[in-house]
């Protein structure tokens, strides 16, 4: 595989309790941050209820973002399909792709949350095959066809984008959790997947089997797929030391789990922890746990790990949470930056590689050092003033040498 991409993703799940507009503030802050420490990708997804997550437009979101932005490719993660009409979801992504100079990337899922579908009373049975509707008909608006469509939940008439994406093929990716549905559904449209169900011991031992399912649904339907447009999600808070991570971790960790995971959306297994220790060991420490918290060495282990049991795919992304406060979550994000990146992609292997040849082909130096004092002695003049020079070297870097054999002012030499 090739180099691998680093993405974020923000549901967002904030604890109740924050002013919402700082919050907003604040996601938007790590939009940029993540920009400027050169992330490939930033997610953002959408809903309707449950307090946590209070983005109901992830497009609004990221147009506010792209303002703040340079490089980083701004993904929905994901559009809701079955609570939209396609023709409106088609116009917002074109929109949005022009207003953030072509950095779009069009995620869609049939809907993460139960109560959203019950607010806009929509059969959760009939989720799946909406969005599978909805994505070909986005497909073949945004490739510039005029459609008349009568479906059972909306209808097009002579329907056709007057503005077409900026980007001659916008990416498009699907959600794809536990169920082989996403998967199926990226194999049949050839378009990329963003793993969530990854999060889970059980998502992440699934991965190759689900890759299988994608595979399988292009072959039948005349598509190909692509590792590289595969996004694996996984949760990571790094700091300098371990005990520190769990240290900055431990009070938001357990407050997700116990008040959002648990209380709110009860899913299935979720138990409350008793301890903020507790809820760090069984996240990061146990057999089994998914979750990084610890150093840069620690997710450099995980992400390889996790790359070898998937068989390989393109994009690392990084679940956006408040287990630590603001200052500590910029700083673990800034870390992956700084140390994750370059050891997964190889950045550093010609310089560690050529710190090696010098330190261990000293015959050679030695010899043009030589060369130089040769030269050195045959001046008269230069041979006297190599008497006083602090160091036989010669470098620029020896002149910040100190000499040990000179005691400190006041100190007497021992």
């Amino acid at each position: 595989m090739s180099r691998l991409g680093f993405g974020a993703f923000l549901a967002p799940h904030h604890p109740i309790g924050e002013h919402p507009m700082l919050q907003f503030r604040r996601d938007l802050d790590l939009v940029e941050h993540l920009d400027q420490l050169g992330y490939d990708e930033f997610w953002c997804g959408e809903h309707h209820s449950s307090g946590w997550e209070m983005i109901g437009s992830p497009e609004m979101f990221l147009a506010a973002a792209g303002e703040r932005s340079k490089r980083i490719k701004l993904a929905t993660g994901v559009v809701s399909l079955p609570y939209h009409h396609p023709f409106n979801v088609a116009q917002r992504m074109v929109q949005l792709d022009y207003m953030t100079g072509g950095r779009v990337i069009f995620g869609s899922g049939p809907g993460a949350l139960a109560s959203d579908a019950h607010t806009l009373g929509i059969d959760p049975m009939l989720l799946r095959d909406r969005q599978d509707e909805a994505i070909g008909v986005i497909r073949r608006l945004m490739r510039g066809e005029r459609l008349t469509v009568t479906s059972d939940w909306f209808t097009l008439q002579d329907a056709a984008l007057q503005l077409l994406p900026l980007q001659e093929d916008m990416p498009f990716a699907v959600a794809s959790q536990i169920s082989p549905s996403g998967m199926t559904l990226a194999g049949k449209h050839g378009i990329g997947i963003i793993s969530i169900g990854s999060l889970s011991e059980e998502g992440l031992n699934n991965l190759p089997t689900q890759w299988s399912f994608a595979e399988a649904a292009a072959a039948e339907h005349g598509q190909t797929v692509d590792r590289k447009s595969w996004r694996v999600l996984m949760s990571w808070h790094i700091a300098e030391t371990r005990e520190k991570a769990r240290a900055e971790a431990r009070d938001g960790l357990l407050r997700h789990n116990n008040e959002y995971i648990t209380a709110t959306l009860q899913r299935p297994g979720a138990r409350l922890f008793k301890t903020p220790d507790e809820a760090v060991d069984r996240t990061a420490f146990v057999p089994g746990a998914v979750a990084t918290i610890g150093t840069p060495d620690d997710l450099v282990a995980r992400i390889k790990s996790v790359l070898e049991i998937s068989g390989g795919f393109g994009t690392v992304v990084g679940f956006v949470h408040d287990w630590a406060n603001p200052e500590n979550t910029m700083r673990s994000w800034d870390m992956v930056a700084r140390y994750v990146v370059p050891e997964i992609n190889g950045y550093l292997a010609g310089l560690r590689t050529s710190r090696e040849f010098v330190a261990t082909n000293r015959e050679y130096f030695n010899r043009a050092r030589e060369a130089v004092m040769a030269k050195i002695t045959e001046n008269p003049a230069a041979a006297a003033a190599l008497a006083v020079t602090k160091s036989p070297l010669l470098a620029a870097s020896a002149s910040n040498v100190p000499d040990l054999n000179q005691a400190p002012d006041g100190v007497a030499p021992r």
